[in-house]
């Protein structure tokens, strides 16, 4: 398996350790197109070991802040990405027990001789899930979660909490027995044991949660239609997203001020919904200013016609959709993994290509420019190299993919697939 980046890269998240030079300027920091990350497990008393790039045996996930991109490695199956949540949890007896280990690439890490993933954090060793912030680095323990801040040298964490024995459904971190832990003080968040929560996608300033029955529930701030209650009013408890009741749904992911999900495939098939913020596109739907933008350059590139004014003058623009969307993303096969960045949206078919849509200012929409899109748009570099695309994790202004490469002499009816 391999992982590829694009986007921001300003503290070096993708390109880890290439900082910018005196005669580069901010622009050089863009990433537009995928690029194949090295990620190196290093540990203070052991030679630096390239762990997950060709070992089938050693899983590794991304997770990822603004200014930073963790990467946890262990001898387990996949779970999900911190912005994405699915219905069906990695089941815990896959996991090897006090195998995982964090290593971080990005702002305030050290500079190791060689091009990689950065520090490992020696206090992750244990460790079975992380949630990264700005602020705060949680580290999920099978008895545990403790808290460290990110910008102080502690010798121990600011903040932990013994994990109780879970008597309800599997929990997809940052989910524990009986709440949840948030980005920022107070870390521990109650929650209703009736909700039975399965997993939690958590926005800038809102929660998407899902149930063990394929209800959604929100709460936080409504000012951009993220929680989908066909209002802007906040909720301070989880409410039942009333207009997806009934349709059982799989994932969720949540934006900076947007909100997605997908349906279980044995029901509606993967179908995509979407709500909240469209400013730059994010939502998939029409957007006014993006537009505006687009059209803007246009006229200074050249003047369009009366037949592209008389079209745009008919469409109808969404702003705030304040209420969940269906959109296509592709009309060939279904969604099977969504993330969310700030405003940005990436989805993966079940044929393993890759969409994006929303605010690409750093190119983490993957199509080589910075532009945006309101519109989902296949990223063509892994169908091009011959890679299936297995995930996919949104970092605030960035992107991260896992793509296997497919054997071209197989049969067509086959899908087996040989890694990297």
């Amino acid at each position: 398996m391999n992982w590829f980046g694009f986007g921001f890269n300003g503290f070096g998240q993708i390109r880890a350790n290439e900082k910018l030079t005196d005669g580069e300027s901010a622009g050089d920091a863009n990433v537009t197109y995928p690029i194949s990350i090295d990620i190196v497990c290093r540990n203070l008393e052991e030679e630096p070991v390239q762990i997950c790039q060709h070992n089938s045996n050693v899983d590794t996930q991304i997770r990822t802040s603004w200014s930073r991109r963790a990467a946890l490695h262990s001898n387990r199956l996949p779970s999900r990405d911190c912005n994405s949540a699915s219905l069906q949890p990695a089941q815990p007896e896959t996991a090897v027990k006090g195998d995982g280990r964090l290593c971080l690439a990005g702002f305030g890490v050290g500079t190791p001789s060689q091009r990689g993933c950065g520090g490992c954090v020696e206090e992750s060793r244990g460790c079975q899930d992380a949630h990264i912030s700005e602020g705060y680095l949680a580290l999920s323990f099978t008895d545990r979660v403790e808290c460290w801040n990110s910008e102080r040298n502690e010798k121990k964490p600011g903040w932990s909490m013994v994990i109780p024995d879970n008597t309800g459904p599997s929990l997809a971190f940052p989910l524990v027995p009986g709440g949840y832990i948030a980005s920022n003080p107070p870390f521990y968040r109650p929650l209703s044991p009736q909700l039975l929560a399965v997993s939690l996608a958590l926005g800038t300033e809102h929660a998407v949660l899902l149930t063990a029955s394929g209800d959604i529930y929100t709460w936080g701030s409504g000012s951009h239609g993220q929680l989908g209650h066909g209002d802007l009013s906040p909720q301070e408890e989880p409410r039942a997203m009333e207009a997806l009741m009934g349709m059982p749904m799989s994932t969720v992911a949540a934006g900076g001020w947007h909100s997605v999900c997908t349906s279980v495939w044995s029901t509606a098939g993967g179908d995509l919904y979407v709500w909240g913020w469209n400013e730059s596109g994010q939502v998939g739907l029409p957007s006014r200013a993006l537009r505006g933008e687009q059209q803007k350059s246009q006229d200074t590139g050249g003047a369009s016609t009366c037949e592209d004014q008389e079209e745009s003058n008919d469409e109808v623009f969404i702003s705030i959709q304040a209420f969940p969307a269906l959109v296509d993303v592709t009309k060939s096969c279904e969604v099977s993994k969504i993330s969310c960045g700030s405003r940005h949206t990436a989805a993966v078919t079940s044929t393993g290509d890759l969409y994006t849509w929303g605010w690409g200012e750093y190119g983490q929409l993957g199509q080589g420019t910075v532009n945006s899109s309101d519109e989902p748009r296949q990223v063509e570099f892994f169908k091009d190299q011959g890679l299936r695309v297995v995930d996919v994790v949104c970092g605030p202004w960035n992107t991260f993919v896992s793509a296997i490469k497919e054997d071209p002499s197989l049969h067509p009816d086959t899908n087996i697939l040989n890694p990297l």
